[in-house]
């Protein structure tokens, strides 16, 4: 459910929610074990200067403020009121609010649609109120929110600091793990923080679209169990990625992780893969691991991207300048290729047994002048092949490691690095061995604005983050006009639909046919002595023939598919050798015939798919098809409409990449063909929103110079029932 006004030009009414003049906390309690005690104390401790109305019928004051016995006996009119009571008594408070004028409410309790049949009855109740009252509801089952440069700290969380990292997150274990990295980290600080709960009516397309307009926030990070409305949140995230970095840790990656988010939040998890190659088709830095989380949105909110994905390392060691490339290569990164004139410029600096390849190990040449390694960055910066300087290595420990006389060089040599990496557009990412007990040198970098990272691990997650965004931001996205619904192909459609099946083969590959998709010759046969012409038509050459029946899915199982046919007896024999198996599979099922189509030559099997996702809506699959789809589970997923450098991202995505392009001498496959059958099932399933799925599997594929590039051996199309 969405309430929110969505028009682009109107301004996120949560502005008003998490910015209110005045906050009443129902359930305002003086026991510090109770949430309506912390959170009135921390609006009191982080000097909220609005109205604060404590409500409570049993006390006259709660930590020398006055409070009041309901809402009604307030003096004023808050904004916001934060609900501390049990389940139970939500909805009636919910309308009360609304006929005293309050705008939203922060509902903390637990106990509703994540619990059951009867929490679900309740949230009904709590929505019904609100939407009769106008008041607008962030949870239930939340932990709270926070905006420090407000001084709303309804959580009251000590030690966080105000920043520009926007937080919103089902989990507030997880945002507490964040805020002690970020105190230990010593320069992170955030700007708001809001915990989604249930998200029964403000959901986490509405939290980011305020994140991407609020000035404060130069990052919005998400921690993510489900979305509510995936669709809506890709809209969103792709208008909020086009000027700042969105970064998302999406759990539930594995089957017991989606039953655990589910459990927990009542969220629909989805599949885990097809979230995240969503997320990243609209910008969105997705993270693997959590402890990823804090680095990448560090990173990304100070330095923001590259010009692309080619990276020059500067060590000072051999061992780690060999972790970190290793690193690179897996995060799809490349080392950059120098050009000889910064080979020359290093050469000159350096120490002769420094290697001048990439990566680039000074070899002691730093070991009596830290700040050389500034000099050897910016003639790398300068260096027209390379988009990021990777530093690796003891920087900021050599006044530790060898003297303190060096001190004051390391310290002018952080001022140099700073120098170059705010004068530059490719971003300078600092990995220190150092990095834990935080030197002077390294100490002003970091507090200057420019991260330094204790793992090198992080430092290449941060770099990949980079190359990414400034790949996304520079692609140009092109939508090609949808198709219009032809005659022929409503009535293929209407026709199924009236008798309640889908598409037989036939029909779905004539819907195909009918938009130009390219498919092979077939002959429909209901009767055996139909076989007769097929033999006339078809020639000599080899044959399939395949069951029709719409209570039959999967024809193999059933013995009806038969293969290399010649002649008219050999027809006729698999006729009958069909028709059996099938009475023998299924007695009910109907025999409608088979399907006769030539044999198609030896290919790369791929599969072409869609489906209508519950969450995000149309989405298209593409991936190693035959029984590999579901063994090795090669896919990638994109929602539509596609661009065509959607599909050819998808193409390019699968890891048997070897498989594409050729292995033992066999000559790779036509990947703009397939490139163009991805860009056309888009526009067919556009053209028909009654096509529930679409599965062309196997589809094999061709090395170029095939007449089309592609064979599709199998089509299924089923379709939306009348309901």
């Amino acid at each position: 459910m969405n309430r929110f006004n969505e028009s682009h030009g109107s301004r996120s009414p949560l502005h008003t929610l998490l910015s209110p003049t005045g906050i009443a906390i129902v359930g305002a309690s003086a026991d510090p074990t109770k949430r309506g005690y912390k959170a009135l104390l921390g609006l009191i401790k982080g000097g909220y200067e609005g109205a604060i109305y404590p409500i409570n019928p049993k006390a006259e004051q709660i930590l020398d403020i006055p409070a009041w016995p309901s809402l009604a006996d307030m003096p004023g009119t808050p904004e916001l009121a934060l609900l501390c009571t049990p389940a139970a008594s939500v909805p009636a408070l919910i309308a009360e609010c609304g006929r005293q004028g309050i705008k939203g409410a922060v509902v903390l309790a637990s106990g509703f649609g994540e619990t059951g049949a009867a929490g679900a009855a309740l949230e009904e109740a709590m929505m019904a109120a609100a939407e009769a009252h106008g008041v607008r509801i962030i949870g239930p089952n939340t932990s709270g929110l926070f905006n420090l440069h407000q001084r709303i700290n309804l959580l009251d969380l000590a030690n966080v600091r105000a920043g520009d990292i926007g937080i919103v997150s089902q989990s507030g274990n997880m945002l507490l793990a964040l805020a002690l990295e970020a105190q230990h980290n010593g320069q992170v600080g955030f700007s708001s923080y809001i915990g989604p709960g249930n998200q029964s009516d403000i959901g986490f397309n509405d939290y980011l679209r305020y994140l991407g307009e609020d000035p404060h926030t130069r990052v919005a990070t998400l921690y993510v169990e489900g979305f509510r409305d995936g669709r809506r949140f890709l809209d969103v995230a792709r208008q909020v990625t086009a000027h700042k970095p969105v970064v998302v840790y999406k759990s539930g990656a594995t089957e017991q992780g989606q039953k655990a988010a589910s459990s927990h939040t009542g969220a629909l998890a989805g599949s885990y893969q097809m979230t995240v190659d969503l997320l990243r088709q609209v910008g969105v830095s997705v993270v693997q691991y959590s402890d990823e989380i804090l680095p990448v949105a560090e990173g990304l909110g100070q330095l923001q991207q590259a010009p692309g994905k080619r990276v020059a390392v500067i060590s000072d060691g051999g061992g780690q300048a060999t972790i970190a490339a290793d690193r690179l290569a897996e995060a799809g990164l490349s080392l950059a290729t120098l050009a000889p004139s910064t080979r020359h410029a290093l050469e000159e600096v350096l120490l002769p047994q420094a290697a001048l390849d990439n990566p680039v190990d000074v070899a002691g040449s730093s070991d009596a002048c830290p700040s050389l390694l500034a000099r050897c960055v910016e003639i790398v910066m300068a260096d027209p092949g390379v988009d990021s300087v990777f530093l690796v290595g003891m920087f900021g420990g050599y006044s530790l490691r060898f003297s303190e006389s060096l001190a004051d060089d390391e310290l002018q040599g952080a001022k140099q690095l700073l120098a170059l990496a705010q004068g530059s557009e490719k971003p300078l990412v600092v990995y220190s061995l150092y990095a834990p007990i935080k030197p002077p040198a390294l100490r002003h970098l970091h507090e200057s604005g420019l991260p330094v990272y204790a793992s090198i691990e992080h430092a290449v997650r941060v770099l990949a983050a980079l190359g990414e965004r400034g790949e996304y931001l520079t692609q140009v996205r092109r939508l090609e006009t949808p198709w219009q619904p032809t005659a022929k192909g409503a009535a293929l459609l209407a026709g199924a639909r009236a008798e309640g099946r889908d598409l037989f083969e036939f029909e779905a590959k004539a819907l195909l046919a009918e938009h130009g998709i390219a498919v092979p010759p077939q002959w429909w046969v209901s009767q055996a002595d139909e076989l007769t012409s097929v033999i006339e038509q078809a020639g000599q050459q080899p044959l399939a023939m395949k069951v029709v029946s719409r209570d039959i899915l999967h024809k193999s199982d059933a013995g009806g598919v038969k293969l290399h046919l010649s002649g008219a007896e050999a027809l006729r024999e698999a006729f009958q050798a069909i028709q059996h198996n099938a009475h023998a599979y299924d007695p009910r099922a109907r025999f409608e015939g088979v399907l006769v189509s030539p044999m198609a030559q030896p290919g790369v099997e791929v599969i072409i798919g869609m489906f209508r996702d519950p969450v995000f809506g149309p989405v298209v699959m593409f991936g190693l098809g035959g029984i590999f789809v579901e063994v090795l589970e090669d896919v990638a997923f994109r929602a539509l409409p596609l661009s065509e450098r959607d599909a050819y991202a998808m193409v390019e995505q699968i890891k048997a990449q070897k498989v594409l392009d050729g292995v033992r001498g066999a000559a790779g496959v036509d990947k703009p063909a397939l490139v163009a059958l991805l860009m056309q099932v888009s526009r067919l399933v556009e053209a028909y929103p009654e096509i529930q799925e679409l599965d062309l599997n196997p589809v094999l594929a061709y090395p170029q110079g095939h007449p089309t590039g592609y064979a599709i051996v199998d089509a299924r199309i089923i379709v939306e029932r009348d309901q």
